[in-house]
């Protein structure tokens, strides 16, 4: 099944898994969940055994949840016929890709099936754009994302450099509901301080307004033109950016969103600045933007699925696959496990040392830990002398 907001390589995972139980040879049916705990509520289930190379090829690259996915949250009353769908059809394995959310989901139908006294081996796969996952170096999804986030401001910084007055400031809003990881990959198509973002807001690091205002004012006053990026849940010391006390929407799980971060940040520097700042909210393509894949997060994406395969038959459950850095210069991967109960329902946030609080920007660990996972090298952009 597969849970939670898409990314742009869910559906490799989804690949990795069917291919390698079909290669196994041991295995049976090979079910998928359409929207994930709602398939299983009503045993809405498809054959993916039966889908052909030709079709998988194409899903495999294709963005978006194929089986379809779901946020609903797996309720006390819900398990009774989850486990009965399940020791109906004799599924003794169960692959749930997803993010922290689904790992609590993992978690809770694997401790009441062994309550019950049945045999279920959950393994997790996990995925998200936000990259708070606890436990694993970084997420499949992540890297794809990244690398949009960062094309998307370098392209926003030299339109409003070649706009100049009439446009010179952009504040742009992304994902990133608890964590900073994916705002801050909007640093890593910088190259100099002329260049996009010249200010990032994240959620680690409370917004003084007034502090956010005065590095606007400088950047735009230094070279004609400044971007900022915030994340969606950035905040002040006081709470929520703008004063809204109340979230627009929260949740089955409890996780609340508020409106427009980048949108009060943008307005308070038009009128500090009194010149048109343009607000820009990129939304689920962040997600969901195929030419935006990064080969590396593909590739390990695959992987991933490919090892919760692997792991099970090895006799493991009630985990996670992770993602585990080599130690040398170069960039290598490899997989691990971790506990599910260690990774439901926690956030990984954005270390210290990655974090830059006094220009509200990123430092250079940050930029090591991230480049290798977005793929090939960002453009080089030039300027006239």
């Amino acid at each position: 099944m597969q849970s939670g907001g898409s990314t742009p390589v869910i559906n490799r995972s989804l690949f990795g898994v069917v291919q390698a139980a079909i290669e196994d040879g041991g295995l049976g049916e090979i079910y998928g969940a359409s929207h994930g705990l709602e398939g299983l509520l009503v045993g809405r289930l498809i054959d993916l055994r039966d889908q052909g190379e030709a079709r998988w090829s194409r899903i495999a690259r294709t963005p978006g949840a194929a089986l379809g996915s779901t946020r609903r949250k797996l309720t006390t009353d819900d398990v009774p016929a989850v486990l009965r769908l399940l020791d109906e059809k004799r599924i003794g394995y169960l692959f749930i890709i997803g993010g922290n959310d689904s790992a609590e989901t993992g978690h809770t139908l694997y401790s009441e099936a062994a309550a019950a006294g049945m045999p279920l081996t959950v393994i997790h796969v996990p995925k998200t754009i936000d990259n708070d996952l606890a436990l694993t170096d970084h997420s499949p999804g992540y890297g794809s994302a990244a690398r949009f986030v960062a094309l998307a401001t370098m392209g926003a910084g030299r339109d409003a450099e070649g706009m100049g007055a009439s446009s010179p400031i952009t504040v742009i809003e992304v994902m990133g509901r608890d964590a900073g990881w994916l705002a801050a990959s909007a640093a890593l198509g910088k190259r100099d301080e002329t260049d996009a973002p010249h200010v990032i807001c994240l959620p680690e690091v409370p917004v003084n307004e007034d502090r956010f205002l005065g590095l606007v004012e400088e950047a735009y006053g230094r070279y004609g033109s400044a971007v900022a990026v915030v994340a969606e849940n950035a905040r002040g010391a006081a709470g929520p950016l703008g004063g809204d006390e109340e979230p627009w929407y929260v949740d089955d799980f409890g996780h609340p969103y508020y409106e427009g971060a980048g949108r009060h940040l943008a307005a308070l520097a038009g009128r500090r600045l009194s010149v048109r700042v343009r607000y820009e909210r990129p939304g689920t393509i962040q997600r969901s933007m195929a030419a935006c894949v990064s080969t590396t997060d593909a590739r390990e994406a695959g992987r991933a699925g490919q090892a919760a395969v692997r792991y099970a038959l090895e006799g493991a459950t009630d985990a996670m696959v992770t993602l585990v850095r080599g130690d040398g210069a170069k960039y290598a991967c490899s997989t691990g496990l971790a506990p599910l109960e260690q990774v439901a329902g926690q956030v990984k946030r954005m270390p210290d040392e990655y974090l830059d609080p006094s220009r509200y920007a990123v430092t250079q660990p940050f930029l090591d830990y991230a480049r290798p996972l977005i793929g090939p090298p960002l453009p080089w952009f030039g300027r006239l002398r």
